[in-house]
């Protein structure tokens, strides 16, 4: 089942929200467990079954990263896992750098100004990369599809430190 084709939206990377929103409301309420109590238990399980698959659908076009990746994997790209080494050190480096620069904030003598710091570059670095994402998808050659790749791992690393950044802005701020 092409996730695109059942929301019947077209299949490229810029979702229109509402129109996926709306799609998967009415869906949801053609399939919805509810509708097939007296049913028997077969026609019961393929209706949850069949609204999990919705529920999933639209879960992964909603979020632009997990949509990059389905967009990705329907191309036949190969995603590594995300423990596989990055072939780009400049990119290791970049990232020891944003790590460091996250320690650096618990040592800061102004902690508010150097996490409102780290904010901003992650925030800015991963603006840049999401949209060299977006133009490599819309290119849809095999190199193009590889470096997307790329990116969307390296916008994984940058989604995984916002997640500390904020818990370190919680555990610095806890009273």
């Amino acid at each position: 089942m092409n996730y695109f084709q059942l929301f019947n939206i077209e299949a490229s990377f810029d979702v229109d929200l509402q129109l996926l929103s709306s799609s998967y409301q009415t869906l949801q309420k053609t399939v919805h467990p509810d509708k097939f109590a007296h049913s028997s238990e077969q026609d019961q399980r393929i209706a949850v079954q069949k609204s999990a698959q919705i529920n999933d659908a639209y879960q992964t076009l909603k979020n632009p990263l997990q949509r990059a990746a389905y967009m990705l994997v329907e191309r036949g790209v190969d995603m590594p896992n995300e423990q596989h080494s990055f072939q780009d050190t400049s990119f290791l480096m970049r990232q020891m750098e944003l790590r460091e620069m996250l320690e650096d904030v618990r040592h800061s003598g102004d902690v508010d100004a150097a996490l409102l710091e780290v904010q901003k570059v992650l925030s800015t670095e991963y603006l840049e990369l999401s949209q060299q994402m977006i133009v490599q998808i819309s290119e849809n050659n095999a190199a193009s599809n590889s470096a997307a790749c790329d990116n969307l791992r390296k916008l994984k690393f940058y989604q995984k430190l916002n997640v500390e950044v904020d818990r370190l802005e919680d555990s610095l701020f806890e009273d």
